[in-house]
């Protein structure tokens, strides 16, 4: 490969109905690959689940010649179901999430009432990382950025750009940052906090100005296309919600405002007991089916 050969390519694929965006990263150097939030499809009416999107991801992987190493989860999702256990059992691959996705696990467990040996001790997934933990996709440098407040949670990716003299390196945000004509993401989930988003979404604003910006949701305004690609430089002039400028005090008065007038996400209930699990469906009953919870008078309107 020449010195002015890409360090790592990026696929992304947009789901219109849940305006989620998927991500495969890969090494054209080694063909080792990374894919980042895939979503399976749920059809809320029927209780059918489908891998329309999950295929999507398949399809690239294969006409790239693509092998996959991981499978990332920026948190556990709260608007859509994840097709990571579904993508590993067909290429492989190691599911990884944050840390904390722990304490997320304790919450939902007791809100879902799960069986008894539903332990929130990090599985099913396959490793748990620490804040700064670095990694390998094939040969490109990755490390883990811990960036709580969405959901305790949340984990940001940021991939290193080695062998392109001057090129910007490259972050996976989740649901930490929007495009910045639609800003920031809720912080009133259980555990969610918005004085700790603020400190986070900082702390990725802190990176040189070029470093490009991938969000995991666009929710376009009327007259704009969906959008997936921003830069540290674009978040910090013109993010509505924390723009260079904005104070703390202000910005957790702005979200906490907002977040009292939002209705809950319409996937809330039937994806965090599939995504806590890392996209396993929940156990079969004896009749061989499996059944989501939906606990009555659980939540709050918010």
């Amino acid at each position: 490969m020449s010195p002015d050969s890409p360090a790592f390519t990026i696929a992304a694929f947009h789901d219109d109905r849940t305006g989620t965006v998927s991500y495969v990263l890969a090494d054209p150097a080694t063909r080792q690959a990374a894919i980042i939030d895939p979503v399976l499809d749920f059809d809320l009416k029927s209780g059918r689940t489908s891998t329309i999107q999950a295929d999507r991801l398949l399809a690239h992987l294969a006409e790239a010649r693509l092998t996959v190493q991981w499978i990332l989860e920026t948190h556990a999702h709260a608007d859509h179901l994840s097709a990571a256990r579904y993508l590993q059992s067909h290429v492989g691959g190691r599911i990884a999430i944050g840390e904390h996705i722990r304490e997320v696990q304790a919450v939902f467990r007791d809100l879902y009432n799960l069986e008894r040996d539903f332990l929130p001790d990090g599985r099913p997934f396959d490793h748990l990382f620490r804040d700064g933990e670095t990694f390998l996709i094939g040969g490109i440098q990755a490390q883990a950025v811990l960036v709580p407040g969405h959901t305790p949670a949340c984990v940001a990716y940021h991939v290193r750009d080695g062998r392109a003299e001057g090129a910007p390196d490259a972050v996976f945000v989740g649901d930490t940052m929007f495009m910045p004509d639609v800003g920031t993401a809720r912080a009133d989930f259980p555990g969610g906090d918005a004085a700790t988003l603020y400190r986070s979404i900082r702390r990725l604003l802190a990176l040189p100005p070029a470093t490009r910006l991938f969000v995991c949701h666009d929710y376009p305004p009327e007259g704009r296309a969906p959008a997936w690609e921003t830069t540290v430089a674009d978040q910090r002039a013109h993010n509505i919600h924390v723009h260079d400028g904005v104070s703390e005090s202000a910005f957790v008065a702005l979200r906490t405002g907002r977040d009292a007038r939002l209705e809950v996400p319409a996937l809330i209930l039937p994806s965090l007991q599939i995504n806590i699990r890392a996209g396993q469906l929940p156990p079969a009953e004896d009749n061989g089916v499996s059944y989501l919870k939906i606990p009555l008078n659980t939540l709050s309107r918010q």
